[in-house]
């Protein structure tokens, strides 16, 4: 059973796919990377691409609209050697949507059948795809999109249980997953792994998808920010049936530990200001938190940073 962290723009970088990894995450997913700007050799967009260990069990996920882009990129040595690749057809974002990319190509099955096919035979990576029930309510075509992955060799599937126009409002609807794992069916020779996507915000959450829709794993996206214990609590859920709170001192020095990595790995005045979100995400619910976040807004050294923090025990 894989916990998996999930693909979120903005948040899945270095120091946070860490800190994920040491709470109890079996892989992590890279930020959206672009297969052009890896085919022009950006250096922005390769930086996406770095790992912070040898031993991190990384998934790649790159957005395109067709498989020009994707070929082009695969003498990137990171592509090239990538243990898992992953297929973005599920970003409802207008601005990768009106390239064609995202979850605009789940109105043309036919490209991501050429994507897989074309990475499949040109890496040896696991390659996955992650999308979406489909683009509206009048063309929820999940099943039909499915079947194109895995007709092309597909290891694995992702579904994210919204419609593109829901976005990320709404609720997801979970009962849908059930019908994609019929379609599929478990410990079949020739089923690949299904993982769920969508309002996994628990361990509870997770579980259902497990345990009533048969998921082989979940992807925790908005549910794991300022919240990484949820892989660790939601594994001894799993195995023991109940899982153990998380004190404030636990969540306090976890955030600066989150902190000390972004430092680690971009510098201090850069991983001040990306960790603002991270942070006051660690505070949400917290006594004293509203004080604390009105510090955290402008502080600009890891010493303001613990200061701050530190106060709150």
């Amino acid at each position: 059973m894989e916990l998996i962290l999930a693909p979120l723009a903005g948040y899945t970088d270095k120091a946070f796919r860490r800190i994920a990894v040491e709470n109890g995450a079996d892989k992590t997913v890279t930020e959206m990377v672009s297969a052009e700007g890896l085919a022009r050799k950006s250096a922005k967009t390769e930086a996406l691409l770095e790992k912070y260990g040898e031993q991190e069990n990384l998934v790649i996920q790159l957005f395109a609209p067709d498989e020009d882009p994707i070929g082009r990129c695969m003498d990137n040595p990171a592509v090239r050697n990538a243990r898992f690749i992953d297929i973005n057809s599920g970003c409802p974002v207008p601005k990768v949507v009106k390239t064609g990319a995202g979850s605009a190509m789940m109105k043309d099955p036919e490209r991501i059948y050429r994507m897989v096919k074309l990475l499949k035979s040109g890496t040896c990576a696991s390659v996955s795809v992650k999308f979406r029930l489909g683009w509206d309510e009048g063309s929820m075509n999940y099943l039909e999109y499915a079947d194109a992955c895995v007709q092309a060799g597909a290891d694995a599937l992702t579904l994210h249980t919204r419609t593109r126009a829901q976005g990320y409002s709404g609720t997801a609807r979970k009962e849908h997953f059930a019908a994609l794992r019929e379609r599929y069916p478990k410990n079949s020779l020739s089923s690949p792994l299904l993982y769920a996507s969508g309002d996994v915000f628990s361990p509870f959450d997770a579980l259902s998808y497990i345990d009533t829709y048969g998921a082989d794993g979940v992807m925790f996206a908005r549910g794991a920010i300022g919240n990484p214990f949820i892989f660790r609590q939601t594994r001894e859920l799993l195995e023991k049936g109940c899982y153990t709170g998380i004190s404030l001192e636990e969540k306090i020095e976890t955030a600066l530990r989150h902190l000390e990595f972004a430092a680690q790995y971009y510098g201090e005045d850069v991983a001040c200001r990306e960790m603002r979100k991270h942070v006051l995400a660690y505070l949400k619910g917290l006594h004293g938190g509203a004080k604390a976040k009105q510090g955290i807004a402008t502080a600009a050294t890891v010493g303001e940073y613990r200061k701050i923090l530190l106060s709150l025990l």
